[in-house]
């Protein structure tokens, strides 16, 4: 059984080769300078760096055929995969023309790489409640296509978990599951709006490790953290590697799970994640065994 993986964003698998593949007049030196950020604003920066390269539907159909062959290369034979919706729009693309090639993509690579791979569809939550409904309507039309669930990523600063309650409901009453960036650059509150409203999942959710109270509800409901060590650390979500708190979480009794988030643009992959958590935290083989079963058993993604 290879790995599973369970927070991934497609256009967080570009990295600075692809990138140029994708844009030959950005030079080397621009991509570096850009992929030499050291906090969330830097790699925000990175990210739409990246968006504004994937110029239309045969770009995002280009870098889903890399993704998955990088997923077969590190042992992941599943992987829920997030696609910026919101960002697609952003950009000014039909979404279902997108769409449409990253799955023609998908099944054609799946010929040859017998990697499982599910969708996320998740909105910009600083655009507020409307947009968030948006994409919440526009994800619900891929029902039964590849599409399993609905967040919403961005800063979770300046979009509160709270406003999005009807597009949650309605993502819900269309069979989507339910996720949420919260914790990461936000305290322990965020992470509680998010559960609120219907999360089944939280993506990062390390700041809940500050509130005894959120952590017993964390465990009471079995409600699994999608932990991305690498990811934290080059944010700045964490002030060092040491300073990370998947240990204290592992010790709370906190289901982890470990993921990369955005590999291309942070450098790791999921092999190494494991070994930083063995190495640098402690965690035991057993412990270890048991993040890679939660992962299985917390998916949304069923054939």
């Amino acid at each position: 059984m290879g790995f599973t993986e369970l927070h991934l964003h497609l256009e967080g698998t570009v990295d600075r080769e692809t990138v140029r593949m994708l844009d030959p007049l950005a030079t080397r030196e621009e991509v570096d300078r850009v992929w030499g950020f050291s906090d969330f604003g830097g790699f925000l920066d990175c990210f739409k760096f990246t968006a504004r390269r994937l110029r239309g539907p045969a770009d995002y159909a280009l870098v889903t055929r890399r993704m998955i062959e990088s997923l077969a290369k590190q042992g992941i034979s599943y992987a829920e995969v997030t696609i910026g919706a919101g960002v697609v729009q952003w950009l000014g693309y039909d979404f279902d023309s997108v769409w449409r090639a990253i799955r023609e993509a998908q099944r054609e690579v799946q010929k040859t790489i017998p990697v499982e791979v599910w969708w996320n569809l998740d909105a910009i939550r600083q655009l507020g409640a409307d947009h968030v409904m948006e994409i919440a309507r526009l994800t619900a039309k891929y029902v039964g296509d590849g599409v399993v669930s609905f967040g919403v990523g961005g800063d979770e600063v300046r979009g509160r978990a709270s406003e999005f309650r009807a597009a949650y409901q309605y993502a819900r009453d269309a069979g989507l599951r339910l996720t949420a960036h919260a914790g990461e650059t936000d305290g322990p509150e965020s992470v509680r709006s998010a559960l609120d409203i219907g999360a089944e999942r939280i993506g990062h959710g390390i700041r809940a490790v500050e509130d005894a109270d959120l952590l017993r509800r964390l465990r009471e409901e079995r409600i699994p953290l999608e932990v991305c060590i690498t990811s934290n650390v080059r944010t700045g979500a964490v002030p060092s590697l040491a300073a990370h708190p998947v240990r204290q979480l592992v010790d709370a009794g906190v289901i982890v799970t470990l993921n990369t988030d955005d590999p291309g643009m942070f450098g790791c992959d999921l092999a190494g994640e494991f070994r930083i958590a063995a190495e640098v935290f402690g965690l035991s083989a057993a412990e270890l065994a048991q993040i890679r079963r939660n992962a299985e058993e917390f998916r949304f993604g069923h054939r």
